[in-house]
């Protein structure tokens, strides 16, 4: 069997979460993009893990549903603490079993944060003794580092990360099977670094908002219970990976968004990693962050390592050929309209014949959903926490270009 997993996202009691983000909506969501097992984010808050207990039915081992949607027990927490050195700030996503477990894990982490203040909790407590409590608690759990290249919040983040995992993780690297490589990477990216050669690579949301469900999600072989999800991603049984264009995450290229400067990172390096403008370092991105540490060239493919789709996201495409905004009503008709005719926004974008496309909706939509697959897009690529900007068509209006040296200013892929 092969399910369609997005296992990080975040409930309204995250900060910076739409209001939208409960059961029902999320579960509403998951169905319209086509996500077979979805995670419930936050079960560290109590309030939300009440209410999740409250909606909740159990299905399958390990799982639980509303109505036809099935959801793992997952949460996202923010380690921020200090190592030689250095203060250190690192995400990580968690795993559980159960709401037993669940309320275990919040009585030890209580300890160290404030669960009430967020969804998303920081905690002073290291990496290391975070995985050591929590598997120690249930050897059923995960911990997946999240978002792993991410300057600011992950464990090889520029600005508050490590050059590996032994270092975050000490006598606890065993337990780590998985990292998620997050929006402003893919996995040419990650396989270029042979550390990473032991570890499953994983790609999730997280959603701040339903809309956004699904735009990175891991398909997995395996059947639907936790213990088969959690041993697939344990042991690397991905099908494939769906996958931003990572140039459009907000972290892709070096620069300094104040200053609207953006650099790949060659050109970072001529210019000694400082903004010409104000002089302040640049805030250095995940490809370059990628390029420090690869040991491989780019195109080498680990044996074993699978697949992988670029998509971008039904609406995004809609908005760009009918010349609309993403949030208009003519697209979100649209949107609801092939969703409804062909099961799930996923299948419209990986595997409906273009032909019945064709016929569904405007010929410019099924037109974007061809050059989307054959990966003939335009992209800005992100900065500094400035999301990229994709486009299809070449006559789509463009923002004008961030301050550049040597012009990096559109790249085609």
């Amino acid at each position: 069997m092969r399910l369609v997993c997005d296992l990080h996202l975040h409930s309204r009691y995250s900060r910076a979460t739409s209001r939208d983000m409960d059961v029902e909506n999320i579960s509403v969501w998951a169905r319209r993009k086509g996500i077979h097992v979805v995670g419930t984010g936050d079960f560290t808050h109590p309030v939300w893990l009440r209410e999740l207990r409250a909606k909740l039915e159990p299905a399958e081992p390990g799982l639980y549903r509303y109505g036809e949607t099935r959801f793992v027990l997952t949460a996202e927490v923010s380690n921020v603490y200090s190592q030689d050195g250095r203060l250190r700030k690192i995400h990580s996503i968690l795993l559980s079993p159960s709401f037993e477990v669940c309320e275990r894990i919040a009585a030890v982490l209580g300890r160290f944060g404030n669960l009430m203040a967020d969804g998303r909790p920081t905690l002073t407590v290291s990496c290391a003794k975070l995985v050591e409590y929590v598997m120690e608690l249930s050897p059923d759990c995960l911990v997946i580092p999240a978002h792993a290249w991410t300057p600011w919040f992950s464990v090889f983040g520029s600005q508050s990360g490590f050059d590996d995992l032994e270092s975050c993780f000490g006598d606890q690297l065993p337990h780590i099977r998985a990292i998620e490589t997050g929006l402003s990477s893919d996995p040419p990216m990650n396989w270029r670094c042979s550390f990473l050669d032991r570890v499953t690579l994983v790609s999730f949301s997280d959603a701040h908002s339903p809309s956004k469900l699904g735009r990175e999600a891991t398909v997995l072989d395996c059947d639907r219970s936790y213990p088969a999800i959690v041993d697939a991603l344990r042991t690397g049984r991905v099908a494939y990976t769906i996958e931003f264009f990572p140039e459009e995450g907000k972290y892709h290229y070096d620069g300094h968004r104040a200053c609207g400067v953006r650099w790949p990172p060659r050109v970072t390096r001529q210019h000694g990693g400082r903004c010409p403008r104000c002089g302040r370092p640049v805030t250095v991105g995940v490809l370059h962050r990628v390029e420090s540490l690869a040991d491989r060239e780019e195109g080498v493919r680990p044996p074993g390592r699978p697949g992988y789709r670029n998509l971008i996201p039904l609406d995004e495409i809609l908005a760009e050929a009918m010349g609309q905004g993403v949030g208009t009503a003519r697209v979100r008709d649209e949107y609801l309209k092939l969703v409804a005719r062909f099961g799930d926004e996923l299948r419209v974008l990986e595997e409906v014949p273009l032909e019945e496309l064709e016929r569904a909706t405007h010929a410019k939509v099924a037109e974007g959903i061809r050059r989307m697959r054959e990966g003939r897009v335009y992209i800005e690529p992100g900065y500094d926490g400035e999301f990229g900007r994709i486009h299809l068509f070449e006559d789509s209006p463009k923002q004008a270009p961030a301050a550049t040296a040597e012009g990096a200013q559109m790249s085609l892929f």
